[in-house]
């Protein structure tokens, strides 16, 4: 089963937008929630290392 980490991406931004209140605790919370966001955000837009391909050499003419 693979993760659906854009769908847990927006669970997580709404829960920050439900916690708007001034309270400590909401401040708190979306503190908390903050970091748990980005680590969804870099695991959803993961990438594969590319492959380099060297080209061949060319001779300078002079």
């Amino acid at each position: 089963m693979k993760s659906d980490f854009a769908a847990a991406h927006l669970h997580l931004e709404r829960a920050c937008h439900y916690l708007r209140g001034d309270d400590e605790t909401s401040s708190q919370t979306r503190a908390a929630l903050d970091p748990l966001i980005d680590a969804i955000v870099a695991a959803q837009y993961k990438r594969p290392p590319g492959e380099v391909v060297e080209f061949p050499k060319v001779a300078k003419r002079r």
